[in-house]
C-alpha cells in the first residue's frame, strides 16, 4: 500500500488562532478556573488532537471554538476574523448522534440544510453524504433501526452536507465498542483527507489522538495549559504498532501521570 501524504492534498479548512484564552463558570457564587492562557494555531487542512485529564477544561474550548460561548479573557480567530458565535463553517460533533426519532436517516442529515433554507437548491448534498459514510442504502431508515456505529455515521454526515471548514469533534466515538470505533477512525481519517477540513478533536484515547492527528495537544489539571505539542509525522495510513506512535503514546502517558502503568 502507498503511503499518504501527511496532510491532505488540497486543504480547503479554515486557519484557527487561540491566542492567550482563559474561562471560567460562575457556580454558587465563586469562580471556577477552567482555561488559563491558552495559545495555538491549527493551520488549514490540519488535524488536531486535545488531550488530557476529564475535566480539565477541553470540551469547554471547543465550545468557544465553536462560537457558542464567548472566552473570559483572549481571542479565537478564524482566517484572521474573531469568532463571534455559531456560523455553518464551524460544525460540532458530539459524542451522542443527537437524532431526532421521527425523522429518518435522509432528513436527519438534511437538517442543517433545512434550517438555513437550502435544502431545495442542495438535496444533492444530502445523497452525496449519505454515501461518503457509507448510508446511501438506509436513506429511509429510522434512527431506532440503526447500530450505534450507523447513528454516529448519520452524525457524521449531517456535519459533511454543510461542508464544514473546521469539523469539531467532541470524543465522537467514545460511546462505541471498540471494533466499532477502530473502523470510524479509519473512517473519518479517509473523510478527512478527502475533504480538507481543519479537524480539532477532543479525546482520552491517547492511542486514538496519535492514529488521527498531525497534531497532539497535551493539557494540565484544570484550569487547562497546554503542556505539550506534539508533532506526529507519520505518512497514512498510520499502523497502531508503529514504533513511532508506541514512543510517543508513552512520553504522552508520562505527561498524564501514567507512565508507570506502560
Amino acid at each position: 500500500m502507498v503511503a499518504l501524504a501527511v496532510q491532505p492534498e488540497a486543504a480547503s479548512g479554515l486557519a484557527l488562532d487561540v491566542v492567550g484564552v482563559s474561562h471560567a463558570f460562575d457556580l454558587e457564587g465563586k469562580t471556577l478556573p477552567v482555561l488559563d492562557g491558552v495559545s495555538f494555531r491549527a493551520e488549514p487542512g490540519e488535524f488536531v488532537a486535545l488531550l488530557g485529564p476529564s475535566g480539565c477544561g477541553k470540551s469547554t474550548l471547543l465550545r468557544l471554538v465553536a462560537g457558542l460561548e464567548p472566552p473570559r479573557r483572549g481571542q479565537l480567530l478564524e482566517d484572521g476574523a474573531p469568532i463571534t458565535g455559531p456560523h455553518p463553517s464551524r460544525v460540532v460533533m458530539f459524542q451522542d448522534p443527537t437524532l431526532y426519532p421521527w425523522r429518518t436517516v435522509w432528513d436527519n442529515v438534511a437538517l442543517g440544510l433545512e434550517a438555513r433554507g437550502l435544502l431545495k437548491l442542495h438535496r444533492n448534498r444530502v445523497d452525496e453524504a449519505l454515501k461518503l459514510v457509507g448510508l446511501d442504502h438506509f436513506a429511509k431508515a429510522f434512527p431506532h433501526q440503526l447500530s450505534g456505529g450507523m447513528a454516529q455515521r448519520v452524525s457524521l454526515a449531517r456535519a459533511l452536507v454543510n461542508d464544514p471548514r473546521l469539523l469539531v469533534l467532541d470524543e465522537p466515538l467514545g460511546k462505541l465498542d471498540s471494533l466499532t470505533r477502530l473502523t470510524m477512525q479509519s473512517e473519518l481519517v479517509e473523510l478527512w483527507r478527502r475533504s480538507g477540513f481543519t479537524a480539532l478533536l477532543v479525546t482520552h484515547d491517547v492511542e486514538e489522538a496519535l492514529f488521527l492527528a498531525n497534531r497532539v495537544l497535551v493539557f494540565s489539571e484544570r484550569p487547562a495549559r497546554i503542556v505539550a505539542d506534539f508533532r506526529v509525522d507519520l505518512a497514512y495510513p498510520r499502523h497502531r504498532g508503529d514504533s513511532q506512535i508506541t514512543e510517543l503514546r508513552h512520553e504522552i502517558m508520562v505527561l498524564l501521570g501514567l507512565g508507570a502503568n506502560w
